[in-house]
């Protein structure tokens, strides 16, 4: 086994793994599995630079992570920065923050590396499942975009688009610098037209409609899934390979674009950094469902950030 670090640094939230790993078996265990919300991507596809306040707010969960991966003692690390960064004009003043702190340069990754990580994450336990269907397809929904990947053991085919929770709201549920609540019917059409332009993009690479399981991964999905579920306060093991319903996704959906800023904060198992985009990020989901015909989706706490581990060892 060896003990590896690995760290996500997207739109919305920047997350660290600390785990033994072994390349040979599949397993990975896990030592320290974290997250922040930074909201790296705040105005950027607005701007197209990185605001000085999500840089710190960055730079500020590095230096705590630095600290955890010293602990651990973990022999390798790598860092992946996904969409946010890649579009950003100053995104050299963002690798010197993350070399310093850190020692490793943030590798700034393609749509398509970023869809390879996914896949791999999230369906290296399910490669043995009789009761899922293949091939799959691995939706990656972030903070600034959104990753298909279909295959079976392997991937087949990839492709990265513009669509992401933070980029949907700030795009479209935005008024006067602030997000508009709840939103209005023509705000949720504006946004579902781009989705859907989305879609159809990423069926010119991706032959989505062949997908047999739709598995779903990040914040956005995850959070669907514990609203689905009810429960009490966020839970990753209740959360990880549950399966919902389309009825139930479009039923969650619909209520996080109608109610407001409060009523989503009081949610039990609504992480505070999500209040604001989660609406976005579910519609994203619904939308894809409705797209491919999927029944259900299988979610998985599983993804890029375990396939980024497994890279490293």
């Amino acid at each position: 086994m060896t003990r590896v670090a690995a760290i996500d640094c997207g739109t919305n939230s920047i997350r660290l793994l600390v785990a033994d790993a072994d390349p040979e078996s599949g397993e990975l265990v896990d030592l320290d599995r974290r997250m922040t919300i930074v909201r790296l991507g705040q105005g950027v596809d607005r701007t197209g630079r990185l605001a000085p306040e999500a840089l710190e707010r960055t730079f500020a969960a590095c230096r705590q992570y630095a600290a955890a991966i010293k602990e651990h003692g973990a022999e390798r690390l790598r860092f992946v920065a996904t969409s946010a960064s890649r579009d950003a004009e100053n995104r050299d003043e963002f690798v010197r923050g993350v070399l310093d702190i850190l020692g490793v340069e943030p590798e700034v990754i393609t749509g398509d590396q970023e869809a390879e990580f996914s896949f791999t994450g999230a369906t290296r336990e399910l490669a043995g499942r009789d009761d899922l269907r293949r091939p799959f397809l691995v939706v990656d929904i972030g903070g600034g975009s959104t990753e298909f990947v279909v295959g079976e053991d392997h991937v087949r085919a990839a492709r990265s688009v513009d669509v992401g929770c933070v980029r949907m709201t700030e795009r479209h549920l935005v008024a006067d610098g602030k997000v508009t609540d709840p939103p209005t019917p023509e705000q949720i059409a504006a946004m579902r037209a781009d989705i859907e332009a989305a879609l159809d993009l990423a069926e010119q690479t991706v032959p989505l409609r062949e997908a047999r399981t739709l598995v779903g991964l990040a914040g956005s999905v995850t959070t669907v899934s514990a609203i689905a579920q009810d429960l009490a306060e966020y839970d990753p093991a209740a959360i990880h390979h549950s399966r919902i319903p389309y009825d139930k996704v479009r039923e969650v959906t619909d209520r996080l674009l109608h109610s407001t800023h409060a009523e989503r904060a009081a949610v039990p198992s609504m992480h505070p950094g999500r209040v604001d985009v989660i609406g976005a990020g579910a519609l994203v989901l619904l939308s894809i469902m409705e797209r491919i015909g999927a029944e259900e989706v299988v979610v998985s706490e599983h993804d890029i950030l375990d396939g980024i581990a497994f890279s490293v060892a």
